[in-house]
C-alpha cells in the first residue's frame, strides 16, 4: 500500500474525510459509492464501487452480440475503465482506463455522435454510471442505426441494475 503522509481523524459521527488530492487522482466524486473492506492485519480498505463491473458477463454478451450485428467495435465502460469490448478494435478497450473525453461525455449524460464513434451514457436514477461506445468498422460512417443500438444497450444495462 502506498503511504500518502496524510492523516485524518474520525469525527463524532464516525466519518473520515478522503483528502481532495486522493479523490482527484482516483476520480472519486461526491456521491460515488465506495465499498469498505477489512483485511486480516486490521487495515480498512475503501474501493470505488462499480455497479456495471458486477455485470461484466452481461455487458460482454451485449458487446459481442451488438458488434456481430453492427460490424463495428462495441465497448461498455463504467466511470473508470472499460469492462467489456468486442470487435476488431477490442484490444484498444479491454480493461483500459477511460480517457478524459469519455469521462466528460459520461458525466454530461449527453449522447455523442460523430462519423466514427457513438457514445451513449448509461444513466440509472439520474446518475451516470458508465457508457456504451460503438466504433465504425473501417471507413464506413456511423448512422442512426448505431446510435439506436447504443441507446438500447445503455437502457438495457441500466434496467438490469435497478429493475
Amino acid at each position: 500500500m502506498k503511504a500518502t503522509g496524510i492523516v485524518r481523524r474520525i469525527d463524532d459521527l464516525g466519518r473520515v474525510v478522503v483528502p481532495k488530492e486522493i479523490r482527484r487522482v482516483l476520480r472519486i466524486r461526491e456521491g460515488d459509492p465506495l465499498e469498505i473492506y477489512t483485511n486480516s492485519s486490521g487495515e480498512i480498505i475503501l474501493k470505488k464501487y462499480s455497479p456495471i463491473g458486477d455485470m461484466s458477463q452481461v455487458a460482454a454478451e451485449f458487446a459481442e452480440t451488438a458488434s456481430s450485428i453492427l460490424g463495428g467495435t462495441v465497448a461498455v465502460s463504467d466511470t473508470d475503465q472499460f469492462i467489456a469490448a468486442s470487435g476488431k478494435q477490442k484490444k484498444q478497450f479491454d480493461h483500459d482506463k477511460i480517457d478524459t473525453e469519455l469521462d466528460h461525455i459520461i458525466q454530461s449524460k449527453d449522447k455523442f455522435l460523430s462519423d466514427k464513434k457513438v457514445v451513449v451514457p448509461i444513466v440509472v436514477q439520474g446518475d451516470a454510471i458508465g457508457s456504451v461506445t460503438v466504433i465504425s468498422p473501417g471507413e464506413k460512417a456511423l448512422s442512426e442505426v448505431e446510435l439506436k443500438a447504443a441507446e438500447i444497450g445503455a437502457d438495457f444495462l441500466a434496467k438490469q441494475l435497478y429493475d
